[in-house]
């Protein structure tokens, strides 16, 4: 790494040459693969933007000049380019730095990129705020093809396309985010790189008039006239307002940065459109690269993938084999993913129904709504969408299930702390925000056989919408296909009697107390109630609880304020009830990334917190 290893800010790569950098490249590309093999992240999107990254930081006065990623995770070299090679070994790891641009972290990150679909809208808003402030401040926004697919993204580009603005938008086009792209979009931009008579007339017209500079506008017509006639239909983005350019090659660095310092002097907005190869320069990656998106550990030098699994089926996985099974039983029953279909585990009910499972690309908002309008005609939709994105779809919850009456299944992946991710990803806030919602069912399995169980109850149909909330990864058993039950709605159940205490679990959660309340069991007696609902609640248990104990501790994965304990706090106020409640959760703040259990045990609810708990609860001496 002889020239990687003296780039410290984008002030050193600007002392680079032209010919120099696509060495710098290569190296950027071995040191993202050789950290990665052994801290794992999101390899393959940022190995198809090395180029650009390099290109940006070149070219644009940065932080001044600002760049905002969308999504987040294809920017490492990025973050390597800008002061945070030497901890980049931290990346994701407990207080090291974040696998997201992150505006606490560097004055290079100029807007957080976590969830996709973000970047022109806010982009837009910078370079207003530039203009209004008279500085002569550029605005760049990098968005994949698949979060060009989110609605937020066609809003900023509607509202861009008319303002006075000098917005730069680049559309990172490779053709898939982590499943390959769906939709009309997809297949609109496939056509433009695809049409080889396009393409072959577009270039001839620039290399003919590239050394003339009085003919610039010239050529912006013809090649505008050009895509009219041989693409037979307007450029989408230029009727949005925007001077479309493209589309080049996104690993031609020469290129690439020559065409940029010429949109530096471009007036209006405008969107540069690259293609791009995701897992570019590593072999394993370009191959498979849905696998690769984030791959975990493997050995660099053979792309073999270290495999950490314990025995244990992963949440995900029962899911998507369960709703196959359930969906041989009942035709009415449809899968829906917001690009989220391997995520989940969709993919088994696209193998088997492909009619009866759709990808509607990174919508969550559409996903919900589209789900409510299947529902009202008749079929019964599990709708699939990551906790932490369910965020923004939750007006179209309101409004598009729950007030039409309609059945709905919301399986809510990802619930509690994730992890690596971090705050962007955890999945905190969706007891909370769901519990306040009239009409609504909320529950969470504490294993695989509640999982099964729960999403049978849910397809029998009548229960309006019904969300099913579980964590990611492995689960608590091994031999998790049982035959199903139906469960009655609201009913908990009792897993340990007790006389000292109550301790009161929602979720996957569960299994974590029962095994700090079996450590203590020689000494304290504490009864375990699985929750199983946090809407509606078990009130003739709660009332038991409520006479027998005036101890109790309530715990769940979610954020402690308005989550399932405040529930149960309300419940035992309005009825009459006095007991002492020791909520554990998530607390009222942000928590950063990390191993799950490093994060658990940061908010008090791993095993060892529980138990403390319990011991400071009842004033026993356990030790």
């Amino acid at each position: 790494m002889s020239i990687l290893q003296d780039i410290n800010t984008p002030a050193d790569l600007k002392t680079l040459s032209p010919g120099q950098l696509p060495q710098l490249c290569e190296e950027l590309r071995e040191f993202i693969i050789t950290e990665l093999s052994n801290n794992p992240g999101h390899l393959g999107s940022s190995l198809g933007c090395v180029e650009l990254a390099v290109a940006l930081h070149y070219i644009y006065n940065t932080p001044y000049d600002r760049i905002i990623w969308d999504v987040g995770h294809q920017a490492y070299a990025h973050k390597i380019l800008t002061g945070r090679r030497e901890q980049f070994h931290t990346n994701r790891k407990l207080g090291g730095i974040s696998g997201f641009p992150k505006r606490s972290e560097s004055e290079y990150d100029a807007f957080g990129g976590g969830h996709s679909s973000v970047s022109i809208s806010a982009a837009l808003g910078m370079d207003v705020s530039a203009r209004l402030n008279d500085e002569e401040r550029h605005v760049v926004a990098v968005i994949g093809d698949g979060a060009m697919t989110g609605g937020l993204a066609f809003e900023g580009l509607n509202n861009a396309g008319v303002n006075a603005n000098d917005l730069l938008v680049i559309l990172n086009d490779n053709e898939i985010s982590i499943d390959p792209n769906v939709g009309a979009l997809k297949e609109y931009l496939l056509h433009i790189s695809t049409s080889k008579r396009y393409n072959e007339i577009k270039n001839h017209i620039h290399q003919s008039l590239k050394n003339l500079p009085y003919l610039r506008r010239f050529i912006a017509k013809t090649v505008s006239a050009v895509k009219r006639s041989i693409l037979q239909k307007s450029n989408l983005f230029e009727s949005f307002g925007f001077r479309y350019f493209g589309p080049m090659d996104g690993h031609d660095i020469k290129m690439l940065t020559k065409v940029l310092e010429d949109m530096k002097h471009i007036k209006g907005p405008k969107l540069l459109h690259i293609l791009t190869v995701k897992g570019k320069g590593y072999k394993p990656a370009e191959e498979s690269q849905t696998i690769w998106h984030a791959p975990g550990r493997f050995d660099p030098d053979t792309g073999e993938r270290v495999q950490t699994n314990k025995g244990k089926v992963r949440y995900q996985d029962v899911f998507g084999y369960t709703l196959v099974e359930l969906a041989k039983q009942n035709p009415k029953i449809i899968g829906v993913s917001p690009a989220m279909l391997s995520g989940c585990s969709m993919t088994f009910m696209k193998q088997e129904f492909p009619d009866r499972c759709f990808d509607v690309g990174i919508a969550e908002g559409h996903a919900v709504t589209f789900s409510g309008g299947m529902a009202a005609s008749g079929l019964l939709p599990f709708c699939n969408i990551y906790s932490s994105f369910m965020q923004r779809a939750y007006d179209n919850v309101i409004h598009d299930i729950v007030l039409q009456g309609v059945d709905v299944v919301l399986c809510i992946d990802r619930g509690g702390l994730v992890g690596e991710d971090g705050s962007t990803h955890h999945g905190a806030f969706d007891i909370a925000y769901f519990r306040c919602i009239p009409d609504i069912v909320i529950s969470a399995p504490m294993n695989e056989h509640e999982l099964r169980n729960l999403m049978y109850t849910a397809q029998t149909g009548g229960h309006g919408a019904f969300v099913i909330r579980y964590p990611r990864g492995e689960g608590a058993l091994t031999d998790w296909h049982n035959p199903f039950q139906k469960i009655e709605i609201g009913k908990s159940r009792k897993l340990r009697e007790g006389t000292d205490l109550a301790v009161l679990t929602l979720g996957h959660v569960g299994n974590i107390a029962s095994e700090a309340i079996q450590e203590l069991s020689e000494t304290v007696s504490v009864e375990h109630i699985d929750l199983r609902f946090a809407k509606p609640l078990d009130k003739e248990m709660l009332s038991n609880i409520g006479n027998r104990f005036d101890k109790i501790i309530t715990i769940e994965d979610g954020v402690i304020n308005g989550g399932v304990g405040s529930a149960i706090l309300e419940f035992m106020n309005d009825s009459g009830f006095t007991p002492k409640i020791k909520r554990l959760g998530i607390p009222d703040r942000f928590i950063l990334h990390g191993k799950v259990t490093e994060l658990t045990h940061q908010c008090g609810y791993d095993k060892e917190g529980i138990k403390q708990a319990i011991i400071e609860m009842t004033d026993k001496n356990c030790f």
